[in-house]
């Protein structure tokens, strides 16, 4: 089978790897085997869990050649057999030994070689005047001067061999964004819906302030979806709390380990995609598997504020989460698998009334970019994980009920706000730069894929604190205060009242997977333990492009969380058995080994190259005590002349 393709490049700029008509493009669509296997027997789940990453690596690789083969279509034709037959092969192997691994631990999975079939998906593509993110002549790229049209392969590194742009879905690296991926945050009209709470509700919440990860800790590792995997998630992570969190990071290793947060009680893992400015910037992972070679390019944003708070039930009190108690919300899988799980929302500061599922937001001057994740807050009672990482917990009911059989517990509520500017959709982001999440490359940066993971490493008696706060109406945490853009460590400020109030809720009906905000905008469809931070040392000035909208906030704010608005979210039902955040399982507590067997293990696993972690963005950390180290000084002295000063006047 053959079709069309029109693949140009064109000064400065590019169009998409079209098929057909102009307007149309293509992504590999193949079934995510996660949806069926929602019993996988424990002693089957590590060789499932390798399985079902070799999948994700089969699909990236077809990505990749498809990208390839339309580059070199001169005769405008591109054999689409020639990528997906052999992709089809390699995944009907890879799934019989899923089956396989299954049926000697027990059931054998019937109907799963169905699943081997993958198919060219269409797509918006790129227009005219919205053609990439690349960066104008005379920006930084890596620390040099570049000319405009170096900076957009599709391998991250910046350059092409003919000095221009290759085809590709728009974005740096061709894979994404396009303009269609955004929507006016003025043009939506308020759809966020505070639930209703009965008398017995639990009202107060705990927040818990772990830092924005301005030290830099980033892998493309996925410990609750891929154990023991490298670059399990093909995209790379901020990672907040747990400071030993990669794919080999064994329950002894996150209980042993460091954390980020304020509260040394709380040692829990918090992580999500990183946001990247589409601006020419060549990071320290270009050439990295879950970097640049996999579509993933760009200045990494560090976050401006991160704001984790648990709440309460909008019907009774919760109970305790257990320990080591893993949660998965959005799926990063959502543009091919569909928006059913697809529950993260986006939205500007004053704005939050407005909240977006599919689109990025477009906010007005003096307004930012905010990410909401709202965590399942139903728990089975006897399950910290399942096989498909979703059946173990589900949503409550708009209401507050918990499904039968589940019990209430505490409810993240994860707040991310960056200072980005609302790119310049009619240059293709060459004047402000487009800025996305990190996805598979096969899901184009796609809003709706946006995610997040949570593991509870909470003390037990700190958990039991938060619990008993929640249930009692109070606000308890060290993550209660300070305000937005105050200095000092994390923790500073705590039992101050809560910041000002947004405009609106923002957290409210985020995670209702039936529902698509988006819908009012538009009619288009749908590494290893670091230095603890010290809260004073600013974070370096990000290299690369443009300054204006670079995402790079004050000093004190990098180093700072702020409260949670005090509105309730209003949680949403999800199906049982439904898609996970990626196509993998959780293996038993502890299967990882010890720390000796991981080091073997992350050198060969998969055969992916490991990358270094907690160095991919210099903090300058060093260099920044100095001033604070200075002005000490300076004010000792100045204390003793005026001392000397009052008693010579005597």
């Amino acid at each position: 089978m053959a079709v069309n393709v029109f693949a140009s490049a064109t000064e400065g700029g590019n169009t998409a790897v079209l098929l057909g008509s102009s307007g149309v493009a293509a992504t590999i669509d193949c079934p995510d085997l996660s949806e069926r296997l929602t019993t996988v027997p424990q002693a089957a789940r590590p060789e499932v869990d390798t399985e079902l990453a070799r999948l994700d690596q089969q699909i990236a690789t077809a990505y990749g050649q498809l990208q390839e083969a339309a580059r070199g279509a001169d005769d405008g034709e591109l054999d689409e057999a020639a990528v997906l037959d052999p992709l089809e092969r390699e995944r009907a192997a890879t799934i019989e030994r899923i089956v396989a691994a299954v049926d000697k631990a027990g059931d054998r999975p019937e109907g799963l070689d169905a699943e081997a079939a993958c198919a060219l998906r269409r797509t918006e593509a790129t227009t005219a005047g919205a053609e990439s993110g690349g960066p104008e002549q005379g920006q930084r790229q890596d620390g040099k001067e570049q000319e405009a049209g170096n900076g957009d392969d599709a391998d991250g590194t910046g350059q092409d061999a003919g000095g221009q742009r290759p085809p590709g879905n728009g974005g740096q690296a061709g894979n994404g964004p396009v303009a269609g991926d955004y929507a006016a945050i003025e043009s939506v009209r308020p759809n966020a819906v505070e639930a209703p709470r009965r008398d017995g509700a639990s009202n107060g919440s705990f927040a818990t302030s772990c830092g924005v990860n301005a030290e830099g800790l980033f892998n493309s590792d996925n410990l609750i979806a891929a154990p023991g995997v490298g670059n399990g998630a093909h995209h790379f992570h901020d990672y907040v709390g747990n400071q030993d969190n990669d794919a080999f990071s064994s329950d002894e290793d996150l209980a042993a380990a460091d954390t980020s947060c304020a509260d040394r009680g709380d040692k829990s893992s918090y992580y999500w995609p990183v946001l990247r400015l589409q601006n020419g910037t060549v990071e320290q992972d270009a050439q990295s598997p879950g970097g640049g070679i996999e579509g993933n390019a760009g200045e990494i944003v560090t976050p401006a504020e991160v704001t984790l708070t648990f709440e309460g039930n909008e019907r009774g009190k919760v109970t305790e989460m257990p320990r080591l108690l893993r949660i998965i919300t959005g799926d990063a899988k959502a543009f091919v698998n569909g928006d059913a799980n697809a529950n993260a929302s986006w939205s500007c500061t004053g704005f939050e009334d407005r909240q977006l599922k599919d689109k990025y937001p477009l906010c007005p001057s003096g307004s930012d970019v905010v990410r909401t994740f709202t965590f399942q807050s139903c728990w089975d009672g006897r399950n910290i994980d399942s096989a498909n990482h979703r059946t173990h917990v589900a949503f409550a009911a708009a209401d507050g009920s918990c499904p039968d059989g589940f019990r209430p517990i505490p409810r993240l509520l994860q707040r991310i706000v960056y200072d980005v500017d609302a790119p310049s959709l009619q240059d293709g982001g060459k004047t402000v730069p487009l800025f996305a999440v990190d996805s598979f490359p096969e899901q184009l940066h796609k809003p709706v894929t946006d995610h997040s993971d949570f593991i509870n490493v909470f003390d037990e008696d700190l958990m039991r604190e938060m619990v008993d706060c929640i249930n009692t109406g109070r606000t308890c945490g060290a993550g209660a205060s300070p305000g937005p853009g105050q200095g000092g460590d994390p923790g500073e400020g705590a039992g101050e009242a809560p910041q000002e109030q947004p405009t609106g809720d923002p957290g409210a009906n985020p995670g209702d997977p039936g529902a698509n905000p988006g819908d009012d905008a538009t009619d288009e469809p749908t590494e290893k333990p670091i230095e603890e931070p010290t809260g004073a040392a600013p974070a370096e000035e990000p290299t690369g492009a443009a300054q204006q909208g670079s995402g790079a906030p004050e000093d004190d704010a990098r180093q700072t969380e702020t409260a949670s608005p005090s509105a309730e979210p209003r949680a949403a039902t999800t199906p049982a058995g439904v898609a996970d955040d990626r196509s993998a399982a959780e293996a038993a507590p502890g299967a990882e080994g010890d720390a000796g067997a991981r080091e073997d293990v992350a050198a060969g696993a998969a055969g992916q190259p490991r990358v270094p972690q907690g160095g991919l963005a210099e903090t300058g950390s060093g260099l920044g005590l100095w001033p604070a180290a200075v002005g000490g000084v300076l004010f000792a002295g100045g204390c003793v002349l005026l001392v000397r000063s009052r008693r010579h006047a005597r």
